[in-house]
């Protein structure tokens, strides 16, 4: 209780609405330039790695509820569970020491993809019928014209996607933390897990 009492800092909740901005602004540009990616969670996993899974949590449910029901992009709501448990995902990676390494926290990334593919998947199928209006309804189609149905089709796609689009945040947020001056990290409650 006492380690989320600190991982809850005043640093880490300053960074939930900064990291959802960062969430939204990349996730808005990819989602435009219909990208078959997301790399809408960029945020999430910093938040994550450096204050702890359930701050993680709580900045991936706060990032897609705020997407979506700003107006920016409804479609992002019901995915809010599912970017919580990248955030956590990340924050356990963290705390077992695995964005000390590049290709660990690729491959933290890639775990957590596929974790994020077997969620999103069934959304994705009965809430959208298999079309979020992203850029990876292109793999989608790809698998329908195979024959596969709507839910193999969303599973096959998030399979084919998600390992890659967070292998991509995971490693961009090992960067950033690899710049970071060791005065900030240190403000946070699991720095000693990232350095």
């Amino acid at each position: 209780m006492e380690r989320l009492k600190r991982d809850f800092n005043t640093i880490s909740l300053a960074m939930i609405p900064v990291a959802i901005a960062i969430n939204i602004a990349i996730g808005q540009i990819v989602y435009a330039l219909k990208i078959p990616l997301y790399l809408d969670s960029v945020g999430t996993v910093f938040v994550g790695a450096v204050a702890g899974p359930w701050v993680g949590a709580l900045t991936g449910l706060l990032s897609n509820l705020v997407w979506g029901l700003s107006g920016l992009n409804p479609a992002y709501t019901p995915y809010a569970p599912v970017a919580a448990i990248i955030g956590l995902l990340a924050g356990f990676f963290s705390q077992w020491g695995w964005f000390k390494v590049w290709w660990k926290a690729i491959l933290a990334g890639v775990i957590t993809g596929l974790a994020a593919a077997l969620l999103s998947a069934p959304i994705t199928a009965y809430v959208y019928g298999g079309i979020t209006g992203a850029g990876t309804d292109l793999i989608t189609a790809v698998f329908r014209n195979f024959g596969l149905g709507i839910v193999p089709s969303a599973f096959a796609q998030g399979v084919s996607s998600d390992p890659l689009d967070k292998a991509i945040s995971f490693f961009i947020v090992w960067l950033i933390i690899q710049g970071l001056p060791a005065r900030f990290l240190d403000r946070f409650s699991r720095a000693e897990d990232v350095r």
